[in-house]
């Protein structure tokens, strides 16, 4: 999916999700022009010392970075995945040097002291067309009632919906990088853990009404074409609070499209979710 060409540093609202990567400001939304191609350095050009990592802010570009710290932005590219044409977001975290210490899934708990910080992300890619389904779905109760949590690295998982029927499970080959529930228009959808909301809006067609969650451990979750959405981006919110009801924006169908993002990674939800 293009949300900006070349390397434009964006906020999420604008022209938006490849960095699940899930302060109480609201996501950044001002858009700034980047340059792609490589800026030629003075030989005489002092450059600052590089960190191990660093933290994009409004009006960074990713050849920018580079020639601050007399760094390749090919190779800034190479070492965090970003592809061509090099997009970069506001709050994106960016590794700098080969040589630092790879961020990796704490096991430890969160402290309520410890508030999740907030950074814009990238929308996910845009997903195979649901195919309809040739039967009627079944009928799904709307009793709010989460799935029985369970824990899985300090977080507390419930499922996004009380009475989970799935439509299509995650299978990457068919770029489903979810799992897609069923539903009746109204439906109530939980936050899978706690979080905070990073993005509430429908900037996306395919995904319609999408709210995006940002928890501890390098996790985000998504909620796709929902039919309303009950929270706002900067709103923090805890395991099985409702924060949306299921509907059909963005596709043929009254569904729920549920993604996991692991350090930007999409990842099976049943990996993580209590069993059903």
């Amino acid at each position: 999916m293009s949300l900006v060409s070349q390397d434009r540093v964006i906020a999420a609202p604008a022209a938006l999700f490849k960095t699940i990567v899930l302060s109480a400001a609201v996501v950044t939304t001002v858009v700034m022009t980047g340059c792609a191609s490589k800026p030629q350095i003075n030989n005489a050009t002092r450059y600052a010392t590089a960190p191990d990592y660093y933290t994009v802010r409004s009006g960074d570009t990713l050849s920018g970075i580079a020639a601050r710290y007399g760094l390749s932005y090919i190779s800034i590219a190479e070492m965090n995945d970003i592809a061509q044409p090099y997009r970069i977001y506001v709050g994106q975290s960016i590794r700098l040097k080969n040589g630092g210490a790879r961020r990796t899934t704490s096991t430890q708990a969160m402290t309520q002291a410890a508030p999740i910080q907030r950074q814009t992300i990238a929308l996910p890619t845009q997903n195979a067309p649901v195919v309809p389904a040739k039967t009627t779905p079944p009928t799904v109760t709307r009793t709010p009632v989460p799935t029985p949590a369970v824990t899985s690295s300090s977080l507390r998982w419930v499922s996004p919906v009380a009475r989970p029927t799935v439509l299509q499970g995650y299978n990457l080959a068919s770029n489903v990088k979810g799992t897609r529930y069923a539903g009746n228009v109204g439906d109530a959808i939980f936050a899978a853990a706690d979080g905070q909301v990073v993005y509430a809006a429908d900037g996306l067609k395919e995904y319609g009404n999408l709210i995006l969650v940002k928890h501890i451990n390098g996790y985000i979750t998504a909620y796709a074409h929902n039919s309303k959405m009950n929270v706002k981006s900067g709103e923090t919110v805890k395991a099985g609070q409702q924060i949306g009801e299921m509907g059909s924006s963005g596709t043929n169908r009254t569904m729920l499209e549920f993604q996991v993002r692991l350090d930007g990674k999409p990842i099976n939800p049943t990996s993580v979710l209590p069993n059903n």
